[in-house]
């Protein structure tokens, strides 16, 4: 999948931008359609990326990293998939990665928590991400669901016919992901206005921070229930159904006119320090700018506005001021 460059040609010398600390790893023309950012030639990028956190952006990052080596890097990046809420401790109280994979954005809290450690996270929205409610491709009662109801089948609910008059009286099984996950969080916040107890005090609930589990358990079950990140779905629809949330489906022409109810920014988070000493960063971050659109569309989710996107070019720019 290598990139031809066409649109932006940058004047650099090497020999002198590295005489002068900048950076060695930018390409001679940049595919930005933006013409805010400089090409990166991954050939030419060295070293070690370490990210952890959202599920839900960890396959969009993995089609990345993917493109990246593709493209010719040779160094190393991990990817570890454990929630966003873990993948912020990581980043900003243990100061273990470079970056930070999230579907929630970054709490006060955590922002200080990276303040105390000498780091200020900056923020690049990298696209959209639609919630999917998910039933078995065997539930032959369920193909919508209002929020008011979904509230009801996630908390005091026990049977599917307390959710709807209309359907069976038989017991919901319920499965989330765990309570370190963005997903679950945004899921709480939208719904049960941050209050996380009425969900956790459900009967028949299945917490799991990996999504397949919850996959397999909803698809085995037809009186089952779950919700996960459309990409999941994606991976996954030979065998569940995707239900529409107040008659309102959740695909692409709805994201993007910002009528489907369940639709939420995913982001990833790193630090000037971090981007200046280790430049491999920058790079992947810049890379992953440019071509998310195209990572974004492989796995199911969908691009973030373009005031959003030129907004994270231009954080990275000013996180590299002067560098390149």
């Amino acid at each position: 999948m290598k990139k031809t460059a066409s649109i932006v040609v940058l004047a650099l010398m090497a020999a002198s931008a590295f005489a002068q600390g900048k950076f060695t790893w930018i390409a001679a023309t940049s595919d930005d359609p933006d013409k805010l950012l400089p090409g990166v030639d991954p050939s030419k990028v060295t070293g070690t990326v370490v990210t952890a956190g959202s599920s839900t952006v960890y396959p969009v990052s993995e089609a990345m990293v993917s493109m990246f080596k593709e493209d010719g890097f040779t160094g190393q990046i991990t990817i570890d998939s454990i929630g966003s809420g873990a993948g912020f401790e990581r980043f900003a109280k243990a100061g273990e990665t470079d970056i930070a994979n999230a579907s929630v954005a970054i709490s006060a809290t955590q922002v200080e928590w990276a303040k105390a450690i000498g780091r200020t996270p900056i923020e690049f929205r990298i696209g959209t991400d639609a919630l999917a409610v998910v039933v078995s491709k065997k539930n032959t009662f369920l193909k919508d669901i209002t929020q008011a109801e979904l509230k009801l089948a996630f908390s005091t609910a026990t049977y599917w016919s307390d959710v709807r008059p209309s359907w069976p009286k038989k017991e919901i099984k319920r499965f989330s992901p765990g309570t370190d996950s963005g997903t679950f969080s945004y899921f709480v916040e939208h719904l049960f206005k941050k209050d996380k107890a009425p969900l956790l005090g459900a009967k028949n609930l299945q917490l799991s921070e990996d999504d397949n589990v919850l996959v397999r358990g909803v698809a085995d079950d037809i009186y089952a229930i779950g919700y996960f990140g459309f990409a999941y779905y994606m991976e996954n629809k030979d065998k569940l159904t995707v239900l529409s949330v107040d008659g309102i489906a959740a695909n692409a022409a709805n994201v993007d006119a910002g009528t489907y109810p369940l639709a939420r920014p995913i982001f990833l988070y790193s630090d000037a320090k971090i981007m200046n000493d280790k430049p491999q960063v920058a790079a992947f971050i810049a890379y992953y700018l440019t071509y998310a659109a195209e990572a974004l569309k492989e796995v199911g989710y969908f691009p973030a506005p373009a005031a959003e996107t030129r907004k994270a070019k231009q954080a990275w720019l000013a996180a590299v001021k002067g560098r390149y």
